[in-house]
């Protein structure tokens, strides 16, 4: 067991708002968490100021601390000097969400909120907030205090009436009377206390009885205690009410001297009516639960065997059990000897299999050890039970697991026929059962790879790691700086020893991942020619290494450099700045295939504002992937990514046609993210049955889906077959079709609205950007990394499955994806080319009525020119309004035709799939490299005619043709002098009417100005 604890380090504030009419705040600040609320001292006259203090709050709930938030209020204090009314500086709310475990926090200004509309609020407030969690010592036994003499043993005896001291003042009562055993009640009582309900028959109390003595202390009643009459003595209003446990107050006999009234309690009449139990927001929260309503229901034959005792004597060497129902047979491994036999293992059947049977048959056998020549020994049947499936129970969620029970094996070889006892529970439940998981299935192949799995990507982080200078290395030429860790390599430029002093001041950015496994290793190198020499090297280790979420500088440190692999050797020293930067997300997938967009540092994430419901119903008509017993079969299994979160399904095991029937559930933090699903074929089964010549093989791709979150509308389920297409080198094939059930929940459609007008990325990636060229690269190394991490989980997902999801091979050349993305610009810019066809058709009147509409509204708006911008999007309106009806019923998936997959050529996709470098024979990488430079040569001459025209328009003024210059500028000066004396209305009008003017009084030569463009100088006749 252990407590949690949340710290909040308050460490300073900047540019808060005056507050004492003086130009200055006393600002403090008042953080309340949980029902505890703590204060900061008081910063005099500052607008500025540093507190740097720790404030600690108990979490009463750690599992269920998500719901909670933390407050921090900042005030001035109205004590110091002249003050406003309003003392209100700023306040913030946190979500427990973003609070991080010790060791991961980092100094991050909040920017302070107002309460309400009114307030005027300004400044930030820095904060460090993480949790830890404090393990409760043990109970320390203390050793009983030697008993009293047997003077003190005796309680004194009461007090008679006639030994009953006059009345006095309570303090001398107090004095003279031992302490009693019970806590301190207050000091002042009431002196007339309510009656009770009830009056005793007997006894009848005097109008103004004596106070009462310290033994009859406990007696008092508080002030409501007529309203609800308790039936123990009732402490004082400080003591704390004691719930589920023994009050101390209860074991003091209670004495009453005779002239005492004796009170009698009785109970109230009991409520028989049910009460509402209030429940707290957050409780309603976790109780929430998937209900597998996406996918069909599966009835699965659950067997779970835990244990076996007094199995035969001897103790049999390998006991192991059988399961067999309908003709199927399970078997469970070897048993985990102690006390008992222990298994702890799970078996689903199918209910098909078990509506086939009858019985249930479980047995125990014994593998001895020994062998003799002729082969093995045979197995030893020590006892078996048998259940009739028609008394099975079934469980129904969410009911709890089904306790397991002890049950006699019989028709052993054990004279009495019972040799020992096997502890089962036997039930029937659904693919949701929490057992489901784990199971062995019957309809899978035996193995730890076959199973459903959820994975968790490691947290990926960018160390940027400045190196600024060095001192005191030995002289060298060319000396860089290599930065090393993993299989991570950078280097800085090449500087040159002056005076023993070094400078770079570069930037090295390397993807760390979580945990940190691995040392940063800092190399100085000095290039002599093409030989190398090191000059030293330093290893940090990452747990040291500060981290920030913003720009600010972190603190930089001199690290002594030693030589390579030797501790405690001086070679000189490194200056550099190493921190970690959690205000980036760290790219593992393309932009605009990515699943997340949130920064590394937890602190920074934003609530969800909805969840994604992914239901893996099964696959169709798949292609046969390889050959069992010379026929072909597929086993097919399905991996799923959205953000972290990857899941696998179970591996169904020689079917064309599978049926996994499993949910998943995703939180969405950003709309514009989008869902890959994809389906392998399993290779890692034989591996598991130790075949070592398919053990290597890669996993075969199937297909992948993908499914872009904001294309789906809050609250509808979208069940889709969706095609597996897969590129091979001889050309597109169809591999079969994949059914899923999707459905995104919204939490408020407010926030789903409110996140479309968030930049896309974390704002370090605006404040501090990245080139393209070094985002790419660290993509590559953050996909390498996910993969390594993931395929070191048990079942392992495999590398080549992690790089297919991501898409790592991407980027690789492909004059296919050079044709499609051609081909998607001309489809951009088609609208723009259609606009100039129909306005050629409307200058050649060839719809004369269409041609009169629009001089009549090229008019109106000359006329009018305010209605031109509400005309553009009004029209802009009306369109998309018409193309409601074109909206797709069910998300966009992969398009064979866009992609110009369906019409590639062998010889383009043979180029597509050869790696760098090619491993092609040398005439056809030169006959490619000659079809490469004829497609770049045309390329060239697009480039070079774009220029040309770009040029002719800077010759306008540039003078290059001095008649030409001359023209342009004479013929701008009379365009001037006409627009000022002639309204700019009738200019206008003019201009349209002579550009929409009839066939038949325009010349079918070019224009002038056409002409006089064409004609001016380019730069194309200086290029060599």
């Amino acid at each position: 067991m252990a407590t949690r604890k949340l710290v909040v380090e308050i460490i300073d504030a900047q540019q808060l708002l005056p507050k004492d009419g003086t130009g200055t705040s006393s600002p403090y600040v008042v953080a309340d968490f949980d029902g505890q609320r703590k204060k900061t001292r008081t910063v005099h006259r500052d607008l500025n100021p540093k507190w740097n203090e720790v404030l600690e709050f108990h979490v009463s709930r750690p599992k269920n601390m998500a719901g909670e938030v933390l407050e921090i209020d900042v005030y001035h204090d109205k004590h110091v000097g002249p003050t406003r009314r309003n003392n209100f500086l700023g306040r913030l709310r946190l979500d427990s969400g973003q609070f991080v475990r010790q060791g991961e926090e980092a100094l991050i200004y909040y920017p302070l909120e107002r309460k309400s509309l009114l307030n005027w609020v300004q400044g930030e407030i820095g904060l460090k907030i993480y949790y830890l969690d404090e393990p409760i010592p043990a109970p320390v036994e203390e050793q009983p205090p030697p008993p009293p003499p047997a003077e003190e043993q005796q309680p004194p005896p009461p007090a008679s009436a006639e030994e009953q001291p006059a009345p006095a003042p309570a303090p001398a009562a107090e004095a003279e009377a031992p302490p009693p055993p019970e806590p301190p009640l207050p000091e002042s009582a009431p002196e007339n206390p309510p009656e009770p309900q009830s009056p005793p028959e007997t006894n009848p109390a005097p109008e103004n009885p004596p106070p009462p003595a310290p033994e009859t202390t406990t007696e008092q009643p508080t002030a409501n205690a007529s309203a609800d009459p308790p039936l123990e003595p009732i402490p004082g209003e400080n003591a704390p009410a004691n719930y589920g446990r023994e009050s101390n107050t209860s074991a003091i006999p209670m004495q009453y001297g005779p002239h005492l009234r004796q009170r009698i309690f009785t109970p109230a009449t009991p409520d028989v009516y049910p009460r509402e139990i209030a429940t707290s927001h957050t409780d309603r929260g976790q109780r929430e639960r998937s209900s597998f309503d996406l996918v069909d229901k599966m009835e699965f034959l659950f067997v779970r065997v835990v244990k076996a005792r007094c199995l035969s004597d001897p103790q049999p060497a390998a006991p192991f059990v059988k399961i067999e129902v309908s003709g199927r047979t399970a078997r469970c491994g070897p048993a985990r000897k102690m006390a008992t036999c222990e298994w702890e293992e799970t078996f689903a059947f199918g209910r098909e299999i078990a509506a086939s049977a009858s019985t249930l048959e479980v047995s125990v056998w014994d593998s001895p050890e020994s062998s003799n020549s002729e082969g093995s020994a045979p197995e030893v049947f020590l006892g078996g039970v048998c259940f009739d499936l028609l008394e099975i129970p079934t469980r129904v969620l969410p009911d709890s697991p089904l306790a397991p029970q002890w049950y006699r094996l019989e028709g052993g070889e054990s004279p009495t026929g019972v040799s020992g006892d096997v502890m089962l529970a036997v039930w029937f439940g659904t693919q949701a059962d929490e057992s489901f998981p784990g199971a062995w299935y019957s309809d899978t192949a035996v193995g730890a790879s076959c199973r459903s799995k959820v994975y968790i990507s490691p947290k990926l982080w960018y160390l940027r790691t400045t190196v600024i200078e060095a001192q005191d290395l030995p002289h060298g030429t060319g000396i860089c700086v290599r930065a090393q860790l993993g299989f991570q390599i950078l280097k800085t430029r090449k500087s040159t020893t002056r005076n023993g002093s070094l400078s770079w001041n570069e930037d090295l950015v390397l993807v760390a991942a979580e945990p940190f496994e691995e040392q940063l290793a800092l190399t100085v190198e000095s290039f002599a020619g093409k030989d190398t020499s090191v000059l030293g090297q330093v290893l940090v280790p990452l747990t040291g290494i500060e981290r920030r979420v913003d720009n600010r500088l972190v603190a930089s440190r001199w690290l002594d450099v030693g030589e390579s692999g030797q501790a405690g050797t001086y070679q000189g020293r490194l200056h550099v700045r190493l921190c970690f930067d959690g205000g980036y997300h760290v790219m593992d997938e393309w932009t605009h295939l990515s699943s997340d967009f949130r920064p590394t540092a937890k602190q920074l994430w934003r609530p969800a504002i909805g969840k994604l419901e992914l239901g893996i119903l099964g696959g169709r008509n798949l292609l046969p992937m390889k050959t069992k017993n010379g026929k072909g079969s597929t086993d097919a299994y399905c991996v799923a990514k959205y953000g972290e979160k990857w899941v696998r399904t179970r591996t169904m095991t020689d079917s064309l046609d599978p049926v996994w029937n499993e949910q998943y559930t995703w939180q969405v933090y950003d709309p514009c993210t989008t869902l890959t699903v994809s389906m392998f074929d399993n290779w890692q089964i034989y591996a598991d049955v130790a075949e070592p010549e398919k053990r290597v093989k890669p996993e075969c791709r199937i297909g992948k889906v993908r499914i872009r979150v904001s294309a789906l509308e809050s609250g509808k389920v979208y069940k889709n077959s969706y095609p597996l297409m897969l590129l091979l080198p001889p050309g597109l094939k169809r591999m079969g079709e994949l059914d899923l059930a999707v459905r995104f929940s919204r939490v408020s459609e407010l926030e789903v609205l409110h996140a479309y007008m968030q930049p896309l990325l974390p704002p370090m990636h605006y404040i501090r950007p990245m080139g393209i060229t070094q985002q790419e690269a660290l993509r590559n190394v953050a996909a390498r990394i996910v993969a390594q991490r993931l395929a070191r989980a048990e079942p392992p997902l495999r590398r080549e499955a992690v790089l297919y999801m991501l898409e790592a091979d991407a980027h690789a050349w492909s004059i296919r994806r050079t044709r499609a993305n051609w081909y998607r610009i001309v489809n951009v810019l088609s609208p723009a080319v259609e606009v100039l066809r129909w306005t050629d058709d409307v200058r050649r009147w060839r719809n004369p009525a269409t041609s009169m509409l629009v001089h009549f509204l090229a008019v109106l708006l000359v006329c009018f020119p305010e209605l031109i911008v509400p005309t553009l999007f009004c029209y802009v309106f009306f369109l998309g309004t018409w193309n409601y009806k074109y909206k797709p019923r069910s998300p966009p998936q992969i398009d064979a035709k866009l992609s110009l997959a369906d019409v590639a050529e062998g010889d383009d996709l043979d180029e597509e799939f050869d790696p760098i470098p090619s491993v092609r024979p040398p005439e056809v990488v030169r006959a490619r490299y000659d079809r490469l430079r004829l497609l770049a040569a045309r390329v060239q001459t697009v480039l070079g005619d774009l220029a040309a025209q770009g040029e002719r328009v800077q010759a306008l003024v540039c003078w290059r043709d001095p008649r030409a210059t001359g023209i342009f500028l004479g013929m701008c000066f009379l365009a001037a002098a006409v627009l000022y004396l002639v309204p700019l209305k009738v200019v206008a009008i003019i201009f349209v009417f002579y550009c929409l003017r009839h066939p038949m009084f325009r010349d079918p030569m070019p224009a002038p100005v056409l002409s006089f463009l064409r004609r001016l100088p380019s730069l194309s006749e200086r290029v060599v």
